[in-house]
């Protein structure tokens, strides 16, 4: 009897302890699924201006996120400059050839080439540009405002040209990006916002303030373009002593963010030439 009591005994702390295990278990999964990851933070050290921290979000804009986390942890970003600068609306920067023309490569954000990438005859060498993730695009998960302190994605616009290539212009983003320096809602949705500075807006502000070639906001319609002494014309609203990006780097938070979907560029000119082909090449 008292060997039957013992096996009762037993069975029941048994019982008990992988109930607990259970529990425990439950409870850690759920807090798990219930704990928010925390966001990355990009750190922007600019040279004899000091530094900004930015706090990114891949909620909004996952994609535009892991680009910039995979060309700021690459080193692409360090000794390019911020190239133009408008007061009162925001500062520009991350363009590798320094005058706002300047196009990643793949290379710029992988050593290796996937298979697949290979196959389609990519190379280290070949320019990309990534999907818009804002409203106007289609994408309806980005509804941040671009506000004073928003980082968001620079690209093209060629609208003005044709309604056509309004598309062409929203995926035309690649490593450009700017920081708002006032609020400006007349473009919520037409550009991917994808962070915002949680220190150093101080910096924006003296970047904002930097002396540029012109305006172009100031330039007459129709007027001619300043030139330099060489009698080229010069850049609108391009700082005189560029700041240098001394470096970016992301914390990531132990999340590994992967590499960005990324798209064949629109080529303009190729463009053009089939535009005049169709319309003068049987004439």
């Amino acid at each position: 009897m008292k060997k039957d009591l013992g096996s009762k005994i037993i069975l029941i702390i048994a019982i008990v302890l992988v109930v607990a295990l259970i529990l425990g278990l439950g409870i850690q999964v759920v807090r798990n699924f219930t704990q928010k990851r925390e966001n990355p933070v990009a750190t922007i050290e600019v040279e004899n201006m000091g530094t900004i921290k930015v706090e990114l979000y891949p909620d909004m804009a996952p994609n535009t996120v892991t680009n910039f986390i995979a060309l700021a942890n690459n080193n692409f970003y360090d000794g390019l400059t911020f190239h133009r600068v408008i007061k009162d609306f925001m500062i520009q920067g991350g363009d590798k050839k320094g005058d706002g023309t300047g196009t990643p490569t793949l290379g710029d954000i992988e050593k290796e080439l996937t298979k697949e990438q290979k196959e389609a005859g990519k190379t280290l060498e070949s320019e990309y540009t990534i999907k818009g993730e804002m409203i106007a695009n289609g994408y309806e998960k980005n509804n941040l405002k671009l506000q004073r302190g928003i980082l968001a994605m620079a690209r093209s616009d060629y609208s003005s040209i044709s309604s056509s290539l309004t598309e062409q212009g929203y995926n035309s983003a690649g490593s450009q990006f700017f920081i708002m320096h006032a609020d400006k809602p007349e473009l919520d949705g037409s550009y991917t916002g994808f962070g915002k500075v949680i220190e150093g807006m101080d910096v924006v502000d003296k970047i904002a303030e930097l002396e540029v070639t012109y305006k172009s906001s100031e330039l007459a319609e129709g007027a001619e373009k300043p030139k330099d002494a060489n009698g080229n014309e010069l850049t609108a609203d391009m700082p005189i002593n560029k700041p240098v990006i001394k470096s970016i780097k992301v914390d990531t938070k132990g999340v590994n963010y992967g590499m960005p979907d990324t798209l064949e560029p629109f080529n303009y000119y190729n463009y053009l030439m089939q535009y005049y082909n169709s319309m003068y090449g049987n004439n």
